[in-house]
């Protein structure tokens, strides 16, 4: 008589536990961004999130201010964002937290986008920029020649959807001053039409 109590008290009290267990959600794991443990290259963002546009971090710097109870540190991001059709812009942000860096970062590059002239899968013409100790010198190339560029110029040219060019950094590798040098010789491009507009003539 004794065993068959424990056996019927076991039973309800298994049945409880699996009742509770049905009515309670399943707890809920938190979504890790595709970039956790990524380098600051590697970011990218795009679909519904961004819109038509793609994301790229292409780096994250630490700064430290020395004060009188000790060190207050920041985050600077340069993130790149283009939508492989013409439209690239770059942004600096800087906040105490790296995703807010990030964030401003983005909202800055949207703002600051421009049109990139561009003949079939490269550039129109070579041009060579200099933004304070960084000059980069870019040359149109022949299809299939890829994307010859590293750094911060590989970043603003892909995101621009360039396919096919010949880059080169001549000066500061520091990226701040690339993607500035780089943005600063795609604004210089012109076409063939506006070229031939200014000088008043109806063919080169």
């Amino acid at each position: 008589m004794t065993e068959t109590l424990q056996n019927d008290e076991a039973a309800v009290a298994e049945a409880a536990v699996t009742e509770t267990a049905a009515e309670t959600p399943a707890e809920e794991t938190p979504a890790v961004p595709a970039a956790a443990g990524a380098s600051p290259g590697s970011f990218r963002r795009g679909g519904e999130e961004s819109g038509e546009f793609e994301e790229r971090v292409v780096s994250i710097d630490r700064c430290s201010k020395v004060v009188k109870g000790g060190r207050n540190f920041s985050f600077r991001a340069l993130v790149v964002v283009g939508n492989r059709h013409g439209k690239v812009g770059i942004g600096v942000g800087k906040a105490n937290e790296v995703a807010d860096a990030i964030r401003k970062g983005n909202e800055i590059a949207r703002r600051s986008m421009v049109q990139v002239p561009m003949n079939g899968s490269t550039v129109t013409h070579a041009i060579e920029a200099k933004f304070r100790s960084g000059k980069v010198l870019i040359r149109p190339a022949s299809r299939g020649t890829g994307l010859i560029a590293g750094g911060a110029v590989r970043a603003v040219l892909d995101l621009a959807g360039v396919s096919d060019v010949l880059a080169k950094s001549l000066g500061s590798e520091n990226p701040i001053n690339m993607a500035q040098a780089t943005m600063k010789a795609i604004s210089l491009l012109r076409t063939s039409e506006e070229i031939m507009g200014r000088r008043n003539l109806t063919s080169l």
